[in-house]
């Protein structure tokens, strides 16, 4: 199973354009990413174009401004035009009378939702409500349901509680690289050779492949924002020894199987 980035960036406007992304993939073979919307952008053309240009590589997952009544439409129609998957807040709500508008537009129009944001947002009610509202909508939690995010706690029983989200069969996870589960400390000695991070921290990549199961985990390099930590080669090899000793099939479904099958299949 060809290796797919889950989560990656590209815009001319902040971080990086596409090329450079290319650069990297092609370099380590990844052969396909998912474009996924710079937050607080809401034009989804350029990766749009960057899914024409380069057929098979990408697939887009866009974002729309919620607060927009228009919103839902504007969801309906970058549908249309093959995005695959809408970039959602967990608290996020539509203004006027329905404020799951913007859900129903994803979920009429078949879309997954690239869920960011805080982990205390993640186990609110009102998202547990969403995901049994919409049974047939795939919700891919980013940086482990928000674990990994500066705003989290870091108590076990919030690690515990975010586990707790595997039953919900629509619920998945985007699984980050090793450089944010175990960050370097910055003014430490960088060795000559051998570890930089520790990877005993990366067990509890396996503790979620246990709750989740193969099927609904995903790795993603977070380009270009891994390139001030670990750099892309590292995030992809890293991560991926930590699953040393998995059934071949379960490190194909995460490394590439799943982003496949829930975001290029929904924009084939």
């Amino acid at each position: 199973m060809p290796l797919i980035d889950a989560h990656c960036h590209a815009s001319p406007l902040w971080f990086e354009p596409v090329e450079p992304l290319l650069f990297q993939m092609d370099g380590h073979g990844v052969a396909a990413g998912v474009l996924t919307q710079v937050l607080g952008q809401y034009d989804n053309s350029y990766q749009e174009d960057c899914v024409r240009r380069f057929p098979g590589r990408f697939a887009s997952v866009g974002a729309v401004d919620v607060a927009d009544p228009d919103a839902p439409g504007q969801v309906r129609e970058w549908a249309r035009r093959g995005m695959a998957g809408l970039r959602l807040r967990p608290e996020a709500r539509s203004p006027g009378d329905d404020p799951l508008a913007v859900w129903r537009a994803a979920a009429d129009a078949g879309l997954a939702i690239s869920c960011g944001g805080a982990a205390a947002n993640m186990l609110a009610d009102g998202f547990a409500q969403l995901v049994t509202t919409f049974p047939a909508m795939t919700f891919v939690l980013e940086q482990l349901g928000g674990w990994t995010r500066p705003d989290c706690d870091g108590a076990p029983a919030t690690w515990q509680e975010l586990m707790r989200l595997s039953r919900f069969p629509n619920v998945a996870l985007k699984i980050p690289t090793l450089g944010q589960i175990a960050p370097r400390r910055i003014g430490e000695p960088l060795p000559n050779d051998g570890p930089v991070l520790d990877a005993a921290k990366g067990a509890i990549l396996i503790e979620a492949l246990g709750h989740f199961g193969a099927e609904r985990l995903l790795w993603g390099s977070d380009f270009p924002v891994v390139a001030s930590r670990e750099g892309y080669a590292n995030a992809l090899h890293w991560t991926r020894a930590l699953f040393d000793g998995r059934a071949p099939g379960e490190v194909e479904a995460i490394f590439g199987g799943n982003a496949r099958r829930i975001f290029f299949a929904a924009s084939a």
